[in-house]
């Protein structure tokens, strides 16, 4: 979508100012805020109700922007170069000198970046001159928001200015990777395969060796719908909506299909609107909850079950998460 020079030049003018802005990226809608300001990075926090232990993505124009804030070894580079723009966040040292407000790194050395490939996007970083902290545009621990009316019916005022760039083209967050000299650790999957980026750094992307939140989409309960979500289902219960991928049970009156051809791109691009309108149907007609198909965990169907299994997690009760 061509962005609105007016709205980019007014919303520019509202981060500068320390205020809220939701805007499109290829992955997900996200929360800006003027990374170096730690008012306003405090009311991302706020809107979200989300944890000051948990860090955020620094939103960037391209890799010479992120060493202002980061120090790239040459490996970093390599990655940066083959996924930049695009859905893949790195988690690099963060410069002595960086001005990026502490709240963002969750009082971490480190710093989590990424350019984003959404033209709207990256003409908001353009007009603001500055680096934006971003995570999505929705209450913590809830589904993520796609679509502008998402962000709308999950914040409502706490936002100061929404960007409409249209459904996101990925629909799941960026895959988030951390780099420590010649060790590469997959933290999160998301839009960009592990086998892409291994391909690139030419070994297996390592696991992280301790439970300890170092970038976002970490904890065990997080994209949650309202209503209880069952996983591996081949078909769903009478009384349950369905969420299918590929061959799905004919008939059922509730069941939405993230990819009829079992495309896992298809099925990323619409999981978090197919998981809000079911949660929609489940609340309308009092079903007892979701059941999901089985989806290959291979591709993109990593970062699909990543969600969902996060989004199944057991939830303890009054926590914000």
């Amino acid at each position: 979508m061509t962005p609105d020079p007016a709205e980019i030049e007014k919303a520019a003018a509202i981060l500068c100012a320390g205020g809220l802005v939701a805007m499109p990226t290829e992955t997900v809608y996200g929360l800006a805020a003027d990374a170096t300001n730690d008012l306003a990075v405090a009311r991302v926090f706020e809107a979200k109700g989300r944890p000051a232990f948990n860090p955020l993505i620094v939103h960037v124009a391209d890799a010479r922007m992120a060493k202002r804030y980061a120090e790239f070894s040459p490996l970093a580079e390599r990655i940066a170069a083959a996924f930049w723009p695009g859905p893949l966040t790195l988690v690099l040292p963060r410069r002595a000198d960086a001005g990026i407000s502490h709240l963002v790194t969750a009082g971490l050395d480190t710093v989590a970046m990424r350019a984003p490939a959404h033209d709207v996007a990256r003409a908001l970083i353009a007009a603001a001159d500055r680096p934006l902290a971003a995570p999505s545009a929705n209450p913590s621990g809830t589904v993520s928001p796609t679509r502008a009316a998402h962000v709308r019916d999950g914040l409502g005022a706490k936002v100061d200015f929404i960007l409409d760039g249209g459904p996101c083209a990925v629909g799941v967050e960026s895959t988030i990777v951390k780099i420590d000299g010649d060790r590469v650790t997959l933290l999160r999957p998301g839009g960009v395969p592990r086998e892409e980026v291994e391909r690139v750094t030419g070994a297996p992307l390592a696991s992280p060796a301790t439970g300890a939140v170092e970038a976002p989409g970490m904890l065990a309960s997080h994209y949650a719908p309202g209503a209880r979500l069952r996983l591996n289902a081949d078909r769903p219960r009478a009384d349950e909506a369905y969420l299918a991928f590929g061959a799905a049970p004919a008939g059922h009156p509730n069941m939405l299909n993230l990819s009829p051809a079992g495309d896992l791109v298809e099925a990323a691009a619409n999981l978090f609107a197919h998981l809000r309108a079911l949660d929609a149907l489940c609340a309308t007609k009092g079903l007892s909850g979701i059941a999901a198909a089985t989806v290959p965990m291979k591709g993109l169907g990593e970062a699909i079950n990543d969600r969902l299994s996060r989004a199944a997690a057991p939830r303890k009760s009054g926590a914000t998460i």
